[in-house]
């Protein structure tokens, strides 16, 4: 069903299905054909996960509060195609959120990914990534359909440091309801930097820009953003992860209070606890969201919290 809807919403956009296709050509063909020859092994794998999220947030004078509870139900298969220095990944995922109360619609979402890395040397790697989005909740719309092709470059210099460069170019359409759907497209660019002092103890600080533009005024914009996190072992598969992230986003036709563009800020500190014992995957997670703007209905601050278990077939 999902590849029968990709086929037909793409159907206008002949190249980019093209392209795609030969992407994935390209990027298993040669593997799968391999697959037999020895040095080749295949990995299958699927994973399912049950979330619920509690979340509140008041505006700033306090005269509005809003309050949202949801459950989601994750299913992924995925098949991995590995040699000594070629890796190949395929991942199909679907997200089902029910979102508690009245008048509140449930949504879901489908994402298919394939992609290949192989290690040029001992320390540095390379990865293309193609990737599909069906219904994707996105910074400029509710609903949105999205490819998404990627290449990445890994340096480890040593076990200790580890520097990352990535480019992904995003072509995008939303659908608008009852008016016609719109389309943008649009760059984003990420780096870390990640030092490893032992098993499942990092430090990472991440950078990323990235933006839309679109011939509907109110999907294009520009939004930058820097993150560092902290992962240590606490116990037995136990670990603890805080962080913190500085989000600023501009966009391109959205008009605030005082006639100017509209511009929002984002301070968002957070914990989580990482409990992966055996093949069970079980994530607590809480955050605090500051949220600035010169819209002032968009003033407001609240929490997030969120617990997840997973099971890994």
């Amino acid at each position: 069903m999902l590849l029968t809807r990709i086929a037909r919403d793409l159907r206008p956009a002949g190249t980019a299905w093209r392209a795609a296709a030969l992407a994935l050509g390209l990027a298993v063909g040669a593997p799968l054909a391999a697959a037999d020859e020895t040095g080749w092994r295949l990995e299958p794998d699927a994973r399912i996960d049950v979330q619920a999220v509690s979340a509140q947030t008041t505006t700033r004078d306090e005269d509005l509060v809003i309050d949202g509870e949801a459950l989601s139900v994750r299913g992924q298969i995925g098949l991995g195609i590995e040699s000594k220095r070629t890796r190949v990944r395929l991942e199909a995922d679907r997200i089902e959120v029910f979102r508690l109360g009245e008048d509140r619609r449930d949504v879901s979402r489908d994402r298919l990914t394939a992609n290949i890395e192989h290690d040029l040397t001992d320390t540095l790697e390379v990865q293309a990534q193609l990737r599909r989005y069906d219904d994707l909740v996105t910074v400029e719309s509710p609903d949105t359909d999205s490819w998404e092709y990627s290449a990445r470059a890994t340096f480890e210099p040593t076990r200790e440091n580890r520097f990352r460069l990535q480019g992904t170019w995003r072509e995008r359409q939303y659908d608008n309801g009852a008016g016609p759907a719109t389309t943008g497209d649009g760059v984003r660019f990420d780096a870390q930097y990640r030092r490893r002092f032992g098993a499942y103890h990092y430090l990472a600080f991440d950078l990323r820009t990235e933006t839309i533009r679109s011939d509907d005024p109110q999907r294009g914009y520009e939004r930058d953003s820097a993150g560092v996190a902290y992962t240590r072992p606490i116990g037995p598969d136990l670990r603890v992860r805080p962080a913190l992230e500085l989000i600023k986003t501009r966009f391109d036709g959205r008009i605030a209070d005082n006639g100017a563009l509209r511009r929002d800020r984002q301070v968002v500190p957070e914990i989580e606890l990482q409990w992966w014992p055996g093949k069970w995957r079980i994530e607590a997670e809480a955050k605090y969201i500051f949220f600035a703007s010169n819209e002032s209905a968009r003033e407001r601050e609240g929490y997030r919290l969120t617990l997840s278990v997973g099971y890994v077939f």
